[in-house]
């Protein structure tokens, strides 16, 4: 099937292209490409006017919480699926914390076989660091990653014992995967549920210092330089984290990070009304370590944008503070959060920069070559968005399973009109085809 999209502001960063031009689709991967109108029509099976439109690589989510096995009531392979391709996620990778957790390889091939029969958006597995992620054993990597996995991480969970840790950036070397790890110091978090400061104080509610994250990230830091191996710090959210990561960039260490839409939009004062689709882990900052994740997205410090996608019921979320669970929703709001607020308002990054780290950035560190940028020959994973039109976020609308979202009523801009995934349609102006 071939496809031409024509008249779209055409933005790649890895091909530093951005043009007003036309692609060309055949057999679900890029032909060509060109500014201008194309000089024919190449006998194509369909004609998208992208006039207005902003057309990129597919964006890539590296943190995103299926719930499924176990969970289905949060949310499912398929209405997770269902909510990337709407908010122009053409790949997603799938976090381990499950029930059962993604220690076995049969866990593995549920969730291939699964993502391939809802067929949207291509799904990325991970297993864990260790034996039902009670950071006791390690897991079984090797097969694991025979299986298919991306990466291996405890999200959800620390690796607390050290020796295991630096088993695992180890083994990383034997493997082309990266180890995601979620940074806390659980005895410094203390059963805290928002950031310790200002806030908390006046709130009356127990505090996180940005020390419990600091202190794991600086731990696991020194284990990849001491052992050469591939660490991906996942949700950063500190100031003094920001710096341990440039400072290690600047070693040499082999280091990558990411950080939530949430993190760079919001800070802690957005719980000044007890809301609890604010509660977070790690929990939204001040104002300063938000802007410090900023400067880190300038200076090349972090490395993708990720939405720790992480649904919880109504039901769950709608209880005393203290009692609920942490998580929000993001598949669906990633994209106006970031460019509203740090393109459009701010402007911190350019809309080509955060193409880079919605897509082209995200391809390398799970090492997709051919996915995240629109070169001839790769993956014909497309989006294609409008950012000049206003208009407001409304939860019940989305096609996540789940309701927990910060930014419900916000007046943004950044509209996911299509998405294309391996030359197909998989999401266009509101609904889901495939």
């Amino acid at each position: 099937m071939k496809i031409i999209i024509k008249n779209g502001n055409i933005i790649d960063p890895l091909q530093n292209l951005d043009i007003k031009g036309w692609i060309l689709v055949d057999n679900g991967k890029i032909s060509d490409f060109g500014e201008g109108n194309p000089k024919n029509d190449f006998n194509a099976d369909e004609v998208i006017d992208a006039e207005n439109l902003v057309v990129s690589p597919g964006f890539i989510d590296l943190h995103v919480h299926l719930r499924e096995p176990g969970g289905e009531g949060q949310e499912t392979i398929e209405t997770g699926s269902r909510a990337a391709v709407a908010g122009g996620f053409t790949s997603i990778v799938c976090m381990p914390n499950t029930t059962p957790p993604v220690d076995h390889a049969s866990t593995v091939k549920f969730i291939n076989l699964e993502a391939n029969r809802v067929n949207l958006a291509n799904v990325f597995p991970t297993g864990t660091i260790s034996r039902k992620r009670e950071g006791k054993e390690l897991a079984d990597i090797g097969e694991l990653v025979q299986a298919g996995v991306v990466a291996i991480t405890d999200d959800g969970s620390p690796v607390e014992d050290a020796c295991l840790m630096r088993t695992a950036l180890e083994y990383s070397k034997m493997f082309p995967i990266p180890i995601m790890e979620h940074c806390e110091e659980l005895q410094l978090k203390n059963e805290g549920v928002m950031n310790e400061g200002f806030f908390s104080t006046k709130l009356g509610l127990r505090g996180i210092p940005s020390a419990c994250e600091d202190v794991m990230i600086a731990r696991n830091v020194i284990l990849a330089k001491y052992t050469g191996g591939r660490l991906h710090i996942s949700h950063l959210s500190t100031k003094n984290g920001t710096q341990i990561i440039r400072d290690a960039k600047n070693q040499g260490v082999n280091v990558t990070c990411e950080v939530t839409p949430h993190h760079l939009t919001l800070t802690d004062e957005a719980l000044s009304d007890f809301d609890t689709n604010f509660k977070m882990n790690p929990p939204l900052r001040t104002e300063s370590d938000r802007q410090a994740l900023a400067e880190g997205l300038v200076d090349g410090t972090i490395d993708a944008i990720a939405t720790d996608h992480a649904p919880h019921t109504i039901t769950s979320k709608n209880v005393e503070f203290d009692y609920a669970p942490d998580g929000v929703i993001g598949l669906e709001t990633a994209l106006p959060a970031v460019f509203t607020k740090l393109v459009k308002e701010d402007k911190i990054i350019s809309l080509s920069q955060l193409i880079e780290l919605l897509s082209t950035k995200p391809a390398k560190i799970i090492n997709q070559k051919n996915k995240g940028s629109l070169k001839k020959g790769a993956d014909a994973d497309i989006t294609l968005f409008d950012i000049k039109s206003q208009y407001s976020i409304d939860s019940e609308k989305f096609f996540s399973k789940s309701r927990n979202c910060p930014f419900n009523g916000n007046k943004v801009y950044g509209k996911v009109v299509q998405t294309i995934v391996a030359g197909k349609t998989k999401f266009e102006t509101g609904k889901i085809g495939n």
